[in-house]
Order: C-alpha cells, then sequence, then structure tokens
C-alpha cells in the first residue's frame, strides 16, 4: 500500500510481503551466521533508502507466540527499552489498526514517531504481518520528535523443524538531516542485534502472559475482544499539519 493510504489490506499486499521474502533476486547478501541467519540488502527505485531483509530460525519459540509478541503492545513494554510510547488509535475491522509508535534515539539524534497502519493475517502454518506510515489528526508531528516514515515493515512467520522462521522485511524513512548512507549502515548493521532480542523476548512470553491479570486477552486473535467503539473513521486519517515532521534537524 502506498504511504498515506488508509484501508483494509487486499490480498495482493499479502502477497508482495511474502515474495519480498521469498525471492531473493536483486538482493544483496550482506551477513551470515550459521546456516540460520542471513541478511539482504536491496537498492530501491526512487529512494536512498535500502531495504532490508532477514531471515532467521528461532529454535525455543513456536509460531503461535511470535506472532503474540509481535502484537502485544503490553509485553512490548517490557522488552523494547526504546519505546517512548505505543497508543491503539483504532481499528479497521479486527485484522487492521492505526496506532502510534515513538521510539528514544542515542543523543544528539532526535527520537522518531511514526502513525502507522497494521494489517495482519493468520494461516495456522503461516502468519503475516506489516505496517506502513499513515496521518491522522489526532496525532500530528509534535515538538521533540521528527515524523518518520515506514515504507514498509514486515514479518513472515512459518513452522521451522521444530522451531520457527521468521522473514523480517523493513525499508525506513528516518527524516530529519542523517545522511542515507549513514541510515543504510546502521540499519544493515542493528538489524541482526533487533531479531535476536526479539527471540529472547519471544522465549519469555509464555511466562510472562500467564502472570498477567487476563492471560487470554489476545484481540489479535479474537476478535470479539477489540474494541468495537475504537473504529477508525477514514476522513481523520489526513495530514493537517503541512509537513512531515516538526522538528526536521537532528542537533
Amino acid at each position: 500500500m502506498e504511504i498515506g493510504q488508509v484501508k483494509v489490506a487486499e490480498d495482493s499486499d499479502f502477497y508482495q510481503l511474502k515474495r519480498l521474502v521469498d525471492d531473493d533476486a536483486d538482493w544483496k547478501l550482506e551477513y551470515e551466521k550459521g546456516a540460520t541467519t542471513k541478511v539482504w540488502t536491496k537498492q530501491v527505485i526512487n529512494s536512498n533508502f535500502k531495504m532490508v531483509k532477514v531471515h532467521t530460525v528461532f529454535p525455543n519459540v513456536t509460531p503461535n507466540t511470535l506472532f503474540d509478541v509481535l502484537h502485544d503492545p503490553e509485553y512490548r513494554k517490557e522488552w523494547d527499552e526504546h519505546m517512548v510510547a505505543s497508543i491503539e488509535i483504532g481499528y479497521l475491522n479486527p485484522n487492521n489498526d492505526v496506532g502510534y509508535y515513538a521510539l528514544s534515539c542515542p543523543a544528539p539524534v532526535k527520537n522518531r514517531d511514526f502513525v502507522l497502519q497494521r494489517s495482519w493475517l493468520d494461516f495456522g502454518d503461516e502468519k503475516l504481518i506489516f505496517n506502513h506510515s499513515v496521518n491522522h489528526t489526532l496525532y500530528p508531528p509534535k515538538k521533540g520528535f521528527v515524523r518518520a516514515v515506514s515504507l514498509i515493515t514486515g514479518f513472515v512467520v512459518r513452522p521451522k523443524d521444530h522451531g520457527t522462521f521468521l522473514g523480517y522485511i523493513t525499508q525506513t524513512d528516518p527524516k530529519g538531516k542523517l545522511p542515507s548512507w549513514l541510515i543504510n549502515k546502521l540499519t544493515q548493521k542493528f538489524a541482526p542485534k533487533a531479531i535476536r532480542k526479539l527471540e529472547k523476548a519471544a522465549e519469555g512470553y509464555t511466562n510472562w502472559k500467564q502472570l498477567q491479570p487476563n492471560p487470554n486477552f489476545k484481540p489479535w486473535i479474537y476478535p470479539e475482544q477489540t474494541l468495537l467503539s475504537k473504529r477508525i473513521n477514514v476522513a481523520e486519517c489526513v495530514n493537517k499539519s503541512g509537513t512531515g515532521d516538526q522538528d526536521s534537524e537532528d542537533e
């Protein structure tokens, strides 16, 4: 889907995610560790920011658990030390929502934030999640943050032997004044570290969830748990600020 476009994801959108994960043509292998983890980059037309792809296997994690971890906003507070805020704005339908996410960046770089539409499907043996940047009138760019853009960030989760295969795709424009070559290098370098952190988080999720007041609360699986009063009004998904970022420069 295009940046800023808010609509229920179609089959073609999920097919595009799978194609990006599974087709290695025109990708450059940048990193390989053992037989389980590989990192590729791909130059994309009309963008200075490369797409990064990771394939890995989590031997001690089930696909269902990883799917939960990628969704659960309360658990993310436990393992994502860079998260400043994660707010659910509302749902388009039980498989598409819009949310706000803010993260801290190391000084002197300003913090970044996003408004994202997330879409997902669970086919049992294959689970798909992806997001892209959109707008919302209640969450305009604000002082102290640079409004970044996710062109696409996606996950493909499948069973692999006795564990889980994860295919991860990301292409992000952080905005601000950071040079694209530096962003490309940092993204390529830190993607494997982020995946390893996700693996560790997934290994601890089941025990954590069992200790929560409502361990069966998983609206990404059980649509009846979604708050229907939080339906998204697409007319509010516009950018009225006239700018993509409040603070356009990094200090």
